[in-house]
């Protein structure tokens, strides 16, 4: 038995799993649900994985009636049991008038052994094999849509599979205290919403609006004619979910336009913008720069973030990689002056393009030399590389905010969020502000780029493209497959000065390059990689 704590190590936790004789895991923050059941997965042997949620109570023989539904169904990879709620001292059947389902999971399929359609994360038991070929849970989906996104790609490798409800394999899904009362349990409700109008979405299910809408008020009209309180669960779920659906088509210009020619490809991996400011948009922009600004500085947060990256992390060797243009050598000096001011040791090196494309130089300055060394030393002895475009604005403090922020929240991929008032073809990389660091499904290519050192021996050296366009695309793929947490830095925001993307070189060449690259690789779709996934307004 393993336990993964995905709050962060605990002493007391530590006791009470070594207690039972199990043995104790602790991510070293919270990380997410489905990054904890990888985990576990990971650590763990034994022919059948049996997952379990923290706040169930398993019934007496519940363990030994998967176990011997395993052993008689021997070509059923999923089982699952009954789940039933137990709410306890939140007053929820005194305030419910029945109409309503339990606001958390729950499985009833009868008191026989029959196929269900999915089994559900409180009471699921998964064949390693089945776990090994289909691959890992997908760490990008959060509080709803996981268990049956995985169970869908079984099914599509395996068009026979099937999931075995296992009647005598019961748990009560339990809620006590604060969190079985009504205000802990809508919250819940409206997470999960949001995040069921995403999967939704993702699959392209999701609803027109004037739908989600008439939901919400029939909801809203059941809690008025029923007088039942209870139903506001069912609001704010329904309320998520239109929530979720008004930010999607709030957020619709940052997705691809498609070809028109229908026999042409279909660039999915394109933003569908510019990314340029100008006129009145560049005024409005420069001021809520200018506003956030002022809040940072006025709350302070500028101050505390500049002390506590003085002490963490630890002192790490960056290599910096950046291609230098002639009329960008003013710029391109306060870069290297901010990057040669921190505190860790920042090995800087240049080149001038010579009419190479951006890839081919940094692979150039990534050639390998004495035996797999850069400029003397081995790659794998720097802890971070950065790669950095010649016209970028870097605030003050830099690498030590930065650094500090990445290893904080454990990004693997990271770059500085873009100021408002700055080129960037994606809007989901413009500063939010208030917030600190945002979890995202991919990085761009530029202006600045950081790669942890688990990232180099699968993304260095480079592909050598010329432009380097769809190139995000197939990180943020890799990235998925490998775990790595991905991010943007709002509270570290840069400007992009000069011309936008496609400048300096042909756009219809950039992206027959990105067709010809992307075609037989992996790669996310510009939908995805316009979501936030979380957001963090704290370190």
């Amino acid at each position: 038995m393993l336990v993964v704590d995905d709050a962060g190590p605990s002493q007391t936790a530590r006791e009470l799993v070594e207690r039972f004789g199990a043995r104790y895991q602790p991510h070293p923050r919270p990380l997410g649900l489905n990054v904890a059941r990888n985990t576990g997965v990971h650590s763990s042997r034994g022919e059948l994985v049996v997952f379990v949620d923290d706040d169930v109570r398993a019934s007496h023989g519940w363990l030994d009636a998967l176990l011997q539904a395993a052993h008689e169904n021997p070509r059923v990879d999923v089982f699952t049991g009954p789940i039933t709620a137990r709410l306890e001292g939140g007053g929820w059947g005194s305030r419910s008038c029945g109409r309503e389902r339990p606001p958390i999971t729950t499985l009833e399929l009868g008191e026989h052994d029959t196929d269900a359609h999915y089994a559900w994360g409180a009471n699921m038991a998964i064949r390693r094999s089945a776990l090994e070929h289909v691959g890992p849970f997908d760490v990008s989906l959060e509080h709803g849509g996981d268990e049956q996104e995985w169970q869908e790609r079984l099914r599509a490798e395996t068009p026979d599979a099937r999931v075995l409800y296992v009647a005598g394999a019961s748990v009560e899904h339990r809620r006590a205290g604060r969190d079985a009362r009504l205000p802990a349990l809508s919250r819940g409700a409206y997470a999960r919403g949001r995040a069921a109008r995403r999967f939704d979405a993702r699959r392209g299910e999701a609803p027109a609006l004037h739908e989600e809408l008439r939901t919400l008020i029939g909801c809203a009209g059941h809690v008025v004619r029923r007088r039942c309180p209870a139903g506001l669960t069912m609001v704010a779920h329904s309320w998520g979910r239109l929530r979720e659906g008004a930010h999607e088509r709030r957020h619709a210009g940052a997705l691809p336009a498609r070809d028109t020619d229908p026999h042409g490809p279909q660039d999915d991996f394109l933003s569908g913008t510019s990314g340029t400011v100008g006129g009145i948009d560049a005024a409005r922009r420069a001021v809520g720069d200018e506003t956030a600004n002022a809040w940072e500085i006025l709350s302070a947060r500028r101050v505390r973030l500049a002390l506590a990256s003085r002490h963490a992390p630890p002192l790490r060797r960056v290599l910096a990689l950046s291609v230098e243009r002639p009329q960008h050598r003013q710029l391109s000096h306060a870069i290297h002056a901010e990057l040669l001011s921190s505190r860790h040791d920042v090995e800087l090196r240049t080149c001038q393009p010579d009419g190479r494309g951006k890839f081919e130089n940094l692979n150039l300055l990534l050639a390998e030399r004495e035996g797999g060394r850069v400029g003397g030393t081995p790659i794998n002895e720097y802890d971070w590389l950065l790669v950095l475009d010649d016209d970028v604005e870097l605030p003050r403090g830099f690498v030590d905010r930065f650094l500090f922020l990445c290893e904080r929240f454990s990004l693997s991929l990271a770059q500085p969020a873009h100021r408002l008032h700055s080129h960037a073809a994606w809007p989901v990389t413009r500063r939010h502000p208030g917030s600190v660091v945002r979890e995202t499904g991919f990085v761009e290519i530029g202006p600045v780029t950081a790669f942890a050192k688990p990232t180099f021996p699968v993304l260095l050296p480079f592909p050598g493209l010329r432009m380097g366009w769809g190139l995000d695309m197939h990180w943020a793929a890799l990235a998925r497959q490998q775990q790595w947490r991905c991010g943007i830095v709002d509270a570290v925001a840069i400007r992009h000065r000069a011309a936008p993307a496609a400048s300096a070189y042909g756009r219809e060449d950039a992206v027959a390059e990105a067709r010809s690259f992307l075609a037989t690789r992996p790669h996310l779709s510009a939908r995805e990689a316009a979501r936030t996934l979380s957001t963090h307004r704290s370190w």
